[in-house]
This record gives C-alpha cells, sequence and structure tokens, in this order.
C-alpha cells in the first residue's frame, strides 16, 4: 500500500465521492509549487492512464496516484481532522524533509526545484 487512508478520511472522502460521478477515483499526487517546493494534490478524476498511473484500493477507496509521485508518496497519511473552525484534510509524509507551516506543501530530501515565498 503506498498510502494509508484513515476511517475519518475515508468518512468525508466516500461523503464527497456521491457528488461524483460513479466511476470517479480519489486522486492522490504531487505538483509543482508552494512554499516549500512542492504541493499536495487531492481530487477526483474518472479517466486513468494504465500506463502513466497505479490504482489501489485503499480503505475501501478507490485511488489514483501517478507512477512518478510514488517515490514522494510512499507510507503517507491522509487523515480528515475537524476543530471549532470547520475541517480539512492532514497528509503527514514520511518523506518531506521540510513541510511548511501551513502542511500544504514539503519538500523531500532530494528536491531540486524551485521553492516560492509563503
Amino acid at each position: 500500500m503506498i498510502v494509508t487512508i484513515t476511517d475519518g478520511a475515508q468518512t468525508q472522502i466516500k461523503e464527497m465521492m456521491q457528488d461524483e460521478p460513479a466511476e470517479a477515483k480519489l486522486r492522490f499526487g504531487v505538483k509543482g509549487g508552494g512554499c516549500s517546493g512542492l504541493s499536495y494534490a487531492l481530487g477526483f478524476e474518472e479517466e486513468i492512464n494504465e500506463d502513466l498511473d497505479v490504482v489501489e484500493v485503499i480503505n475501501e477507496i478507490p485511488v489514483v496516484i501517478f507512477k512518478q509521485d510514488i517515490p514522494m508518496l510512499e507510507d503517507t497519511v491522509i487523515d480528515f481532522k475537524e476543530n471549532l473552525m470547520g475541517g480539512g484534510f492532514s497528509i503527514t509524509n514520511p518523506q518531506a524533509a521540510y513541510s511548511c507551516g501551513c502542511g500544504s506543501s514539503f519538500r523531500p530530501e532530494d528536491y531540486k526545484g524551485e521553492i516560492e515565498k509563503c
């Protein structure tokens, strides 16, 4: 298993998937940008490229990950946390050598790309 989806995240994702087409899957990945260099991408997608993507069912959620992102996401935990201000997804990534205070961007040890200002 590449990533873990907690029960709290699973509940929230399943609720969100009710508004998506039946064939939609959760796409989790990495994109350039953010104050640490990379940002997480989390959304729904219906089309999969079998040459470029990996599909796994994780905690009853079909998840699509771009093969190239796997080394940066290995053993990552996706959680959903609620507080007085509402709720949101929380991502814990052991591959992140540095994470921004906002929690939405990170940088692995060997990252060579551009870093933006917060």
